[in-house]
């Protein structure tokens, strides 16, 4: 088994990493110690930079086929929705669609490319030198095996073996409250009564499968560690605390507890070890953002270790994973710290009159369209932008590239197309736009092809305008989607000098093929 990539972990995170890496060539191989896939899905929700992210790759269609798309999302359990709608994306919603529904859909994705998925096998040490890792590996069998790869990468969860065993630090706060969660197979109310449910502060969601999810706090256990089973007469007497009735629940497919320790990891790289996903980073599930940045760390991440395995990374590419997705991290955590805070609380005896009145003063502050944007791009990650090396660099370079429509000149738009379908092979794209206006608009040309990265050198009417691209003539997108160079000068000497510039930094080529 011994190839270039090891990814430690099944997971959204592991899988997704492993279908970025497998399409840029690399061979890889992923270990999982579950036998079989995941079937309760803690998470259920994917936010729209993450589906935005399936749909540079093509595979949007396969997770909106299955999801339930809603307009809107909360913060912190507050009355008043985050506008989703509102947001400049394709994907302006949340989707519902379960953990195990989407490990599932990657898992597909991950065989169509060749990844093999050793289910079964457990990690129980490495050791790595300049050359490459080696792992220790157990199989089904408890048989003990040697693999070695160029680079592994933990996308194995809160309690990572490959972050202990690397020696990478995991600081942050303990454990101080926890929530409970129970999907259902009988819940004796009727819609109304589960109305009031949520207007006691407890989650009710209907799931796939004739279940339905409730998701409380209770103050009466909030400190019961999370490690301490849920039992079904608990979760019904909480219920009654709470609500004043336990709505039937019976038959459970799953109780969990869960809690609010958060914790960042000192570095997302030592050496050829890599950390993505909940291995480098927990907090409290507040709005459903860890399955979603753990998919983003994905995405940065795997096009740059392709392109160190492949040979045509410049020097200080790998190293910017850290430096884009440690900042993430953290605005992450502190993110879901405050919105523990505001849940939490209320709870509190002491704190209900100040907190009622914090709570209040969030939903003024919500029911403000600019506010509610600002968090919305927060909690939906597409404020995401990474910061630029070069002072005075256009601001379009670091954020998410816009996907535009694009056209040729031909009236019927026959070869009509847009940005994001560029990229579904998860190379860079060099796009020289011209805009609706201009009336020397030329027409799209397909990409080309060329060794090492692959660069499509694009030449296309812009068929919709859009205010963060006003007067941008070249711009070079990342395999991930953000800006890696953009222009919006008119010297054509100039462009070609900082084109060559950019594609020199990012790829070690200094012209589109």
């Amino acid at each position: 088994m011994d190839t270039d990539v090891i990814v430690v972990g099944a997971g959204p995170t592991g899988l997704l990493l492993a279908c970025e890496l497998a399409l840029a060539g690399v061979r890889t191989h992923v270990v999982e110690r579950r036998t079989e896939p995941q079937q309760d899905s803690r998470a259920l929700t994917l936010h729209p930079r993450s589906l935005e992210l399936m749909d540079l790759r093509g595979l949007a269609p396969r997770f909106l086929e299955l999801g339930r798309t809603v307009p809107g999302w909360h913060f912190a359990a507050l009355d008043t929705p985050l506008d989703f709608a509102a947001l400049d994306s394709r994907h302006p919603y949340t989707l519902f669609l379960a953990q195990a529904r989407t490990e599932a859909l990657l898992a597909e994705r991950a065989h169509e490319l060749g990844v093999r998925i050793h289910r079964g096998h457990t990690l129980t040490g490495l050791r790595q030198n300049e050359d490459g890792v080696e792992t220790q590996v157990r199989g089904p069998a408890g048989d003990p095996r040697l693999v070695r790869a160029a680079y592994l990468v933990g996308c194995d969860g809160g309690r990572s073996l490959v972050r202990q065993a690397a020696g990478i630090d995991f600081p942050g706060t303990d454990e101080t409250l926890t929530g409970v969660l129970g999907d259902f197979a009988t819940v004796g109310a009727d819609p109304a009564a589960l109305a009031t449910a949520r207007d006691a502060g407890v989650l009710a969601v209907p799931l796939e499968g004739g279940l339905t999810r409730f998701v409380y706090i209770d103050p009466e256990r909030m400190r019961t560690p999370a490690r301490v089973p849920v039992t079904l007469d608990e979760f019904r007497t909480g219920l009654v605390r709470i609500c004043g009735s336990d709505f039937g629940v019976d038959r459970p497919h799953w109780l969990s507890r869960f809690g609010n320790a958060t914790r960042l990891a000192a570095a997302y790289r030592s050496g050829r070890v890599l950390l993505a996903g909940d291995a480098a980073h927990i907090h409290f599930p507040a709005a459903g953002q860890g399955l979603n940045t753990g998919l983003q760390d994905a995405m940065n991440l795997g096009w740059k270790l392709a392109a160190e395995v492949r040979g045509w990374a410049p020097p200080g590419l790998l190293d910017s994973y850290h430096a884009e997705r440690h900042p993430v991290g953290r605005a992450v955590t502190e993110n879901t710290e405050v919105q523990t805070l505001l849940a939490e609380l209320p709870l509190v005896t002491r704190y209900r009159r100040p907190a009622a009145a914090l709570r209040g003063l969030f939903e003024e502050l919500l029911g403000m369209p600019e506010v509610n944007r600002r968090l919305a791009d927060q909690v939906s990650a597409l404020d995401t932008a990474y910061p630029s090396a070069c002072p005075g660099a256009d601001p379009l370079i670091g954020r998410r590239m816009p996907d535009i429509g694009l056209s040729t000149t031909d009236p019927a738009g026959s070869d009509a197309t847009r940005v994001y379908e560029l990229l579904h092979q998860g190379g860079f794209v060099l796009l020289r736009l011209t805009h609706a206006r201009d009336p020397h608009s030329r027409a799209y040309e397909a990409p080309a092809a060329g060794r090492g990265p692959r660069i499509s050198d694009v030449t296309a009417r812009a068929a919709e305008e859009h205010p963060e691209l006003d007067g941008v003539r070249e711009v070079l997108v990342r395999p991930d989607g953000h800006v890696a160079w953009a222009t919006r000068s008119a010297d054509a000497d100039l462009r070609r000098t900082g084109r060559a510039r950019a594609l020199a930094a990012w790829t070690t080529r200094a012209s589109a093929p």
